[in-house]
């Protein structure tokens, strides 16, 4: 109602600017046909790129995801967006997401790592316990984004699951240090 309203006061001429750019995104934007990303091309940028390592699989739960990991300029591999998680209270199972897409991608022989980066959620839980297993299958190394306490956070203010998740994931000293 409120953006109805707002469409109203404005000039005709913006509202048909902003028409068209609807139109054109609805026309335009697809989704990526090897990683499920946006994309405005058949085939998404990152996985276009020849810079990246084809060998190394990101998995997210949705496009905000990459945009998230992409900002920390730290990933130099590909993308898979499975479009949620596996929740059986809201009916979502491994059928509805793009699970077999990422199983195709493994099976075509080129990837040798996935890496889980999903939400530290029961169902991402849930969805990185059952992508493990599948891909195990496969023989492909399965890795998870570290979990564990916000950089200048206080043990104290930290959640138990989180903490106890920190000290059983621990590392050596040295690993953890930057030189």
């Amino acid at each position: 109602m409120r953006m109805a309203l707002d469409l109203l006061r404005r000039d005709v001429a913006a509202v048909q600017r902003f028409s068209e750019a609807v139109r054109r995104l609805r026309e335009d934007v697809r989704y990526c046909g090897e990683c499920c990303n946006i994309s405005d091309r058949p085939v998404c940028g990152i996985c276009a790129s020849a810079d990246r390592d084809r060998g190394l699989v990101c998995v997210v739960e949705d496009i905000r995801d990459v945009v998230a990991i992409e900002n920390t300029h730290q990933f130099k591999g590909l993308y898979h967006v499975l479009g949620g998680v596996i929740s059986p209270m809201d009916g979502v199972g491994p059928d509805d997401l793009q699970i077999a897409r990422l199983l195709d991608r493994v099976d075509g022989g080129s990837v040798r790592e996935v890496v889980l980066a999903l939400g530290a959620t029961l169902e991402g839980d849930t969805t990185g316990f059952y992508l493990n297993r599948r891909l195990q299958e496969r023989g492909v190394s399965v890795s998870q984004i570290a979990r564990g306490i916000s950089v200048g956070g206080d043990l104290e203010h930290v959640d138990e699951l989180t903490l106890g998740r920190s000290i059983m994931d621990r590392k050596p000293y040295e690993q953890g240090v930057k030189r």
